[in-house]
């Protein structure tokens, strides 16, 4: 399936219908304003980025007495990190004229010169920052200007007892002795027949599972099982809430619309704090906040120990200014697409109200039995966020590697760092292409436009720039690094076990385990394959014949281990490179 337009995972929360159900088209894009300009660089921290005691760990707060109670509900996480890193743990406050009306640029200029003071050792400031607080309170500019140089996450509750439970989980689950090797790794689309889900799971879900399987074969994901769950039609919410409630790290990967406003707008900002970005379930009723802790307080757990990379628009929050407002908004007042885009800005703030961390995910890490960590979307999502422009295909790697570094027992910010970095790349990018537009305008010289590429690259970094983790960046999975070198993959569970009260996502098919596999005979004789003969002296008929029973073989070779006959290519390759170079050493 290829993209023809811009789409946006976004419903109306009374008809539950897209609200760009046909999209916007490509080269609306090429009409956007050129984006905040803001001087950011990565930066070589050395080390290892696993390690806090090379890494550092450190806290943003709200100055005042707000910044006080949060401290004091962070105390202790912040010893147990200081533990870690044998060394204090460095406090940031962050003053109230840097409130929600701060810009992008004055976020870097206090990084330059509070993070980066010059009178601090460089090796002691900290890579990793926690910000406490909502986005009225630590703005998400700031987190957005901390990218490409530190790992950043933020916890945001409403409730001062929602803090203590999430440190006490965390607490719990490090000092717990774990005993599973490898997480389970979940996909789940809810395939509503819309475009926008219909081309995530075509070029982001389906790809991805698939390229999770292969790694899993060739030992580079580190994962139990790999489970599909949705079916088109279907949302599959009980399938989804049954896998989550098993007691052992898993790791989800949820593709859906998000909840957005009803046409006539929020009937308060309450409501929509409390519902926007809920997970849109089709014709079904939405998960919400208030479903998810209703089930929780019965009892159920959902993902515990585990991590959620939720792909919706709003699923992580909402910002005070929207990084698509100016484009929307220019294209609103040009008369195209007036009614569609009034019911997308009506899912912003209004003047005067605050932005906010969305409810569900709130719920899920402030649960005992929740997870450690959410990634998510504080905005507009849009499908062009994992659309290749040159291939027309899937950027699956951009999403499925957070995925493989939480598998890893990396921690959760280097995970979502991962993800920033392409965001780094095409913010270098753009930037670059609008200054030799500006340098050429400026010296009178011609000034070509490549108006589709940078239409692109401008939706690709406004789209990537929406990502948050809310959690402790410092946290990891719960999992065994002995019982990993040790305990045998587990057996793939019966399809037949599964009962009609509990139902299950299906497990994808495994690799036979290895055996002497049949000699293959030639598909022309019953003779076996491979003869001896010189191949000089055949002629071309006999030479074709051969060249046929070789490709057969693999071929039989490929489907008995499961595989594609590209994948047979690659490790060929990988053994002719790793022979080559044993043959080089012999040598020397």
């Amino acid at each position: 399936m290829t993209a023809e337009s811009l789409n946006l995972l976004l419903t109306q929360a009374d008809t539950r219908r897209p609200t760009l159900a046909q999209g916007l088209p490509l080269n609306t894009a090429e009409q956007a304003p050129a984006p905040e300009k803001v001087a950011g660089h990565l930066r070589d921290v050395g080390g290892d980025p696993n390690s806090l005691p090379d890494q550092r760990w450190g806290l943003v707060v709200p100055e005042g007495r707000e910044g006080d109670r949060l401290l004091a509900l962070l105390e202790p996480l912040k010893r147990k990190r200081e533990e870690d890193q044998q060394a204090p743990a460095r406090v940031y406050r962050l003053p109230a004229s840097l409130g929600a009306q701060g810009k992008l640029e004055d976020f870097h200029l206090w990084k330059r010169t509070v993070l980066e003071d010059e009178s601090v050792p460089e090796g002691e400031w900290p890579h990793y920052l926690l910000l406490l607080g909502d986005f009225h309170q630590v703005p998400f500019e700031l987190q957005q200007a901390l990218y490409g140089d530190r790992l950043v996450g933020r916890l945001a509750f409403r409730q001062e007892q929602d803090y203590a439970s999430y440190v006490d989980k965390v607490l719990r689950q490090e000092r717990a002795a774990a005993s599973v090797s490898k997480p389970r790794t979940l996909f789940y689309t809810v395939r509503d027949g819309t475009h926008a889900t219909t081309l995530g799971y075509e070029m982001l879900v389906k790809p991805g599972i698939q390229s999770t399987q292969e790694q899993q074969e060739l030992g580079r994901f580190p994962t139990s099982r790999v489970l599909e769950i949705g079916e088109p039609g279907n949302p599959s919410l009980d399938t989804l809430l049954a896998e989550a409630a098993l007691a052992e790290p898993s790791l989800l990967f949820s593709m859906s619309h998000g909840l957005g406003s009803p046409r006539a707008g929020w009937r308060n900002p309450q409501e929509q704090q409390e519902l926007q970005g809920a997970l849109s379930l089709g014709e079904e009723d939405p998960l919400t906040a208030g479903d998810l802790k209703l089930l929780m307080d019965a009892g159920k757990s959902f993902l515990p120990g585990g991590t959620w990379f939720l792909f919706a628009c709003f699923g992580a929050g909402t910002p005070s200014r929207s990084a698509f407002h100016p484009w929307l908004r220019q294209l609103q007042q040009a008369g195209q697409f007036r009614d569609s885009l009034q019911s997308v800005l009506a899912s912003l703030p209004r003047e005067g109200e605050r932005p906010f961390v969305a409810a569900l995910p709130q719920v899920a890490l402030a649960h005992s039995r929740g997870p450690l960590a959410v990634f998510g979307h504080v905005d507009l999502a849009w499908t062009y966020g994992f659309q290749d422009r040159d291939t027309r295909q899937g950027k699956v790697s951009r999403f499925l590697e957070p995925l493989r570094q939480l598998a890893s027992q990396r921690r959760a910010g280097v995970a979502l760092d991962r993800l920033m970095r392409d965001y780094s790349q095409t913010n270098s990018e753009l930037t670059t292409l609008y200054d030799r537009e500006e340098s050429n305008r400026n010296a009178s010289r011609p000034t070509p436009i490549d108006l589709p590429k940078r239409a692109h690259l401008w939706m690709v970094r406004q789209d990537l720039a929406g990502y948050i983790l809310l959690g402790d960046p410092a946290v990891r999975l719960p999992l065994s690094a002995q019982a990993s070198r040790s305990a045998p993959a587990p057996s793939p569970e019966p399809v037949a076990s599964f009962s009609s009260e509990a139902p299950r996502a299906r497990p994808l098919p495994a690799v036979p385990p290895p055996a002497t596999p049949p000699v293959p005979t030639s598909p022309l004789s019953d003779e076996p394959l491979g003869t001896g003969e010189d191949p000089s002296t055949l002629g071309a008929r006999e030479l074709e014949q051969h060249l046929l029973e070789l490709l057969f073989q693999r071929r039989q070779l490929a489907a008995y281990l499961g595989v594609s006959l590209r994948q047979l290519d690659d490790w060929e390759q990988e053994y002719r490179r790793a022979g080559r170079a044993a043959l080089e050493r012999d040598e020397e």
